[in-house]
Order: C-alpha cells, then sequence, then structure tokens
C-alpha cells in the first residue's frame, strides 16, 4: 500500500455507506460518516507505514453498525500508547479506539487483522451529553 491508497480507502467506505443509505435506505449520521472514514484512514495508514506486501479491506454492515477488517501481512501486531500530547505523531490506534464500539486484533496465518465497529446513526445520549458539554 502506497499513501494514494489512503484516500482511494476513504473513498470507499464513503461509497460504501452512501451505497447502503441509497439502495437500502439505511441511515448513516455524518458524524458516523466521518468517524468510519477517519478510522479506515488510520488503518490504512499503519499498513502504509509498517506492514510490508499486500493488504486487504472489508466492510461489512447491518444496517446498524459498520464494520471496518484491515487485513496485512505485517506480522508486528499494533499497540496503543498511554495518552501523550507531548507525543509527535503515532496517536492514530489511539484516536481509533477513542471512536470504535468495539476494536479487535487477531494474529493470521499470514500476518494479522484489524476489526473496528462504528455505530451508523447517533445515540440520542451522546448528542444529548455532548451538547450540554458545548
Amino acid at each position: 500500500m502506497v499513501s494514494g491508497d489512503i484516500a482511494r480507502v476513504r473513498d470507499f467506505v464513503r461509497d460504501f455507506l452512501t451505497g447502503a443509505q441509497a439502495a437500502r435506505g439505511w441511515a448513516v449520521s455524518e458524524r458516523a460518516m466521518d468517524v468510519a472514514r477517519l478510522v479506515a484512514s488510520e488503518l490504512a495508514t499503519n499498513v502504509c507505514k509498517y506492514a510490508p506486501g499486500p493488504c486487504l479491506v472489508d466492510l461489512e454492515t447491518d444496517g446498524t453498525t459498520l464494520g471496518i477488517v484491515m487485513w496485512d501481512s505485517g506480522a508486528v501486531l499494533p499497540v496503543a500508547y498511554a495518552a501523550d500530547p507531548t507525543r509527535i505523531g503515532q496517536h492514530g490506534l489511539e484516536l481509533v479506539l477513542m471512536v470504535c464500539q468495539s476494536f479487535e486484533v487477531r494474529q493470521e496465518t499470514i500476518g494479522k487483522s484489524l476489526r473496528a465497529l462504528i455505530a451508523l446513526t447517533d445515540a440520542p445520549d451522546s448528542i444529548t451529553s455532548a451538547r450540554a458539554a458545548g
């Protein structure tokens, strides 16, 4: 994967969700669209930086959540570092963990797979909390 592929992954996610909205009538909030594209971008960036060889992206949805699965041939599993605002870079996995409902890393026969699960709509209580905080 090269850096230009990261934009293609973001576009793939956008097109997939837009297609799901049009074909199935599923609701996808603007926030969910942004979060899904961010997560896919961060996972693709890690592949671009750290994994040799090929990679695969798989998207799956049941209309309420989006699963983003990224497989690559690298054997080294990603590590989320403790939050450190003075650290330059290496915040991608931190961000992914903050915005996903779940995140799973699996060692595969060859390489690894990462699976992030994202809600497609905004929970009413999180919208109320965000407005109260703002």
